[in-house]
Order: C-alpha cells, then sequence, then structure tokens
C-alpha cells in the first residue's frame, strides 16, 4: 500500500515551514522522497514492473527540479533538506 494519509499528515508537519503549509519546496521533497523509498522497496520483490518503474522515474525527476529549485533560492535549507532526508549530492 501507498503512503497512508496518516504518514502523509506526519511528513507535511514535519518539514513545512509554518502552520498551514503544505506546499513548501521542502514539504513537497520529502512526499516525494516517501513515495520514492516506497517504490524501490516494491520493485525488489515486482522486478517486472516496469509501467511503474516509469512512475518513479518522473519522481525522481520532479525531486531532482525541486530541489535545484530550492538551492538556486535558498542554499542553507537545501543543505538541511538533503541532510536530514538522506540524499546524496
Amino acid at each position: 500500500m501507498a503512503i497512508t494519509a496518516a504518514q502523509k499528515a506526519q511528513i507535511v508537519t514535519d518539514y513545512q515551514r509554518a502552520k498551514s503549509d503544505t506546499g513548501s519546496p521542502e514539504v513537497q521533497v520529502a512526499l516525494i522522497t516517501a513515495r520514492i523509498t516506497y517504490l524501490t522497496e516494491h520493485f525488489k520483490e515486482n522486478v517486472k514492473d516496469h509501467h511503474s518503474r516509469r512512475g518513479l522515474l518522473r519522481l525522481v525527476s520532479r525531486r531532482r527540479k525541486l530541489l535545484d529549485y530550492l538551492k538556486r533560492t535558498n542554499d542553507e535549507s537545501y543543505r538541511k533538506l538533503i541532510q536530514r532526508l538522506e540524499i546524496r549530492k
């Protein structure tokens, strides 16, 4: 099963900038990272699931674009985020 609503709400509260923030780049990257983690575990069991693999590649690309934007606009926040999420680079 994908990310539940409770897990999603927990991720949003952990990474939000303000109380009602749900769309900041930090929150979006954290949610996408959770989905990527789920899909990588999924592919360990379902090797031939190529349709979902395409979705994974789109998520990775979207996360990369958001991280590039965050690095361009707020380098300190970018460094904190990749350290918290344990993303290389």
